[in-house]
């Protein structure tokens, strides 16, 4: 399974505010991190199904690399996302630098089993495609799948880098102030152009000091400049919260700026060993759900 219908449609940057939402940090190839992480959500059954109702997951970035079960993450969620949706809850699947980065080709945090995950995934390799020369033929596959414009990039490109729900901001790493002067509408859209092969490449997506998916203001050493801004940002998107993934939270769930950011990257994936941990929203209450 490779992406819903209508990957190229536009996609709403906000939505109305669900009776309850449960957002889930960094996999990192883990499918038994994401299957836990979602029953832990009560998002679905011990066989995959969706027994969510009008749940809505959000799910903050990089499911891909430093682990091998990706291409079945992808398509897990690509799945739920239908069935979510037929009966009211929805999934929103945001992407995260390690997204950016395997449409970008940069696949230096693909594992050996990573390339060999995809060399299954019904991708054609046309051996013309100057983009995928640089790569082994056994990782060509991958490439192919994720180059601008592949398979897995248009799946990628079906979603937003940032989505806000009610008056909560979700991201992968942070939406700073110029995020919001550039319009977040844009933001996503310069993305997903780029990931659809319908655009030029965004580079300032990749600068890691200011951009949605690599930004750390929010999560590493939060200072009270770092609040100033989250606060000013909040206010201009008419928000009470924002929630990122992206840098570990050794400790767990973490708030920062008197709870005005919920850092919720906890390290559960097999590569870091962390606990695993989700963050639920229902109106103004906010919880970290642990697996017992």
């Amino acid at each position: 399974m490779v992406g819903p219908a209508g990957a190229g449609e536009p996609i709403p940057t906000r939505y109305p505010a669900p009776p309850r939402i449960v957002a889930i940090g960094d996999l990192h190839g883990d499918l038994d991190a994401c299957r836990r992480a979602l029953r832990l959500a009560g998002a679905i059954d011990e066989q995959d199904g969706w027994i969510g109702g009008d749940l809505v997951v959000v799910q903050t970035g990089d499911q891909l690399d430093r682990g091998d079960q990706e291409q079945a993450i992808l398509d897990l969620l690509a799945r739920l996302t239908l069935e979510a949706a037929a009966v009211g809850g929805a999934v929103h699947v945001l992407n995260g630098n390690h997204e950016l980065m395997n449409v970008a080709l940069d696949l230096r945090y693909a594992t050996p089993g990573g390339f060999e995950d995809f060399r299954d995934a019904g991708v054609v390799v046309d051996p013309a495609d100057s983009l995928l020369l640089r790569f082994d033929e056994s990782q060509r596959p991958r490439a192919a799948a994720f180059r601008p414009g592949g398979a897995y990039a248009r799946l990628l490109g079906a979603r937003n880098t940032v989505t806000i729900l009610g008056d909560n901001v979700f991201v992968h790493a942070g939406v700073l102030p110029e995020h919001v002067d550039k319009g977040l509408e844009a933001v996503n859209g310069e993305i997903r152009a780029w990931m659809l092969g319908e655009g030029p490449n965004p580079l300032w997506a990749h600068k890691g000091c200011c951009s949605p998916v690599w930004a750390r203001l929010y999560s590493v050493d939060v200072n009270d400049q770092a609040c100033d801004s989250l606060s000013a940002v909040l206010t201009r998107l008419s928000a009470k919260r924002m929630v990122v993934g992206h840098s570990i939270q050794k400790d767990g769930i973490a708030t920062y700026c008197d709870g005005k950011v919920w850092c919720i990257d906890v390290g559960m994936a097999a590569v870091y060993g962390g606990a695993l941990q989700v963050l639920q929203i229902e109106g103004d209450s906010v919880a970290v759900l642990s697996e017992k």
